[in-house]
């Protein structure tokens, strides 16, 4: 029975490369040079520091360019509030991968409500599509690339 794999997740390599640019930049910009200001990438997060709040939404703008020039979507970052203190600004991004429980029900019920004959499980942070004819596949592939959803979409593991 074919079927694929419905995902949410962001290429590691590319957000490793897309914040070593944008450090890059950071230090080599002419308004923050010794400034202090850089990005510190954790596994869930990237956190932005500098000396005022203008420096970090500069930083975000920096940040927000080099994924778009790398094509990482921009839907993966939740920007927090900016904290700041006497020396320094900070501001949190969380990166958010995986589809959670809600988000996994709104597809299965999209899913259903396109009216082809396929079935879709929720395994763990993961939706499978399963359905009889290839075509039916396609269909749903299309019908959920032009539907608005709050984190982009891959399709993976398409098996006949």
């Amino acid at each position: 029975m074919p079927s694929f794999d419905i995902v949410s997740e962001l290429d590691q390599h590319e957000l490793t490369n897309a914040v070593d640019q944008a450090n890059r930049e950071v230090t080599n910009r002419f308004d923050f040079r010794d400034s202090g200001a850089k990005y510190k990438l954790t596994e869930k997060q990237i956190e932005m520091v500098a000396q005022s709040d203008f420096q970090i939404k500069q930083m975000e703008d920096v940040l927000r360019n080099k994924f778009a020039k790398r094509d990482i979507d921009v839907r993966f970052l939740d920007f927090q509030a900016i904290t700041t203190n006497l020396n320094e600004a900070k501001q949190i991004v969380v990166i958010k991968q995986g589809l959670e429980k809600e988000q996994a029900k709104k597809l299965i019920k999209l899913v259903k409500d396109s009216k082809e004959k396929v079935q879709a499980n929720i395994q763990g942070e993961q939706v499978r599509v399963t359905g009889k004819s290839r075509d039916a596949l396609q269909t749903i592939i299309s019908f959920l690339k032009k539907a608005e959803f709050s984190r982009p979409l891959q399709f993976v593991n398409f098996r006949d």
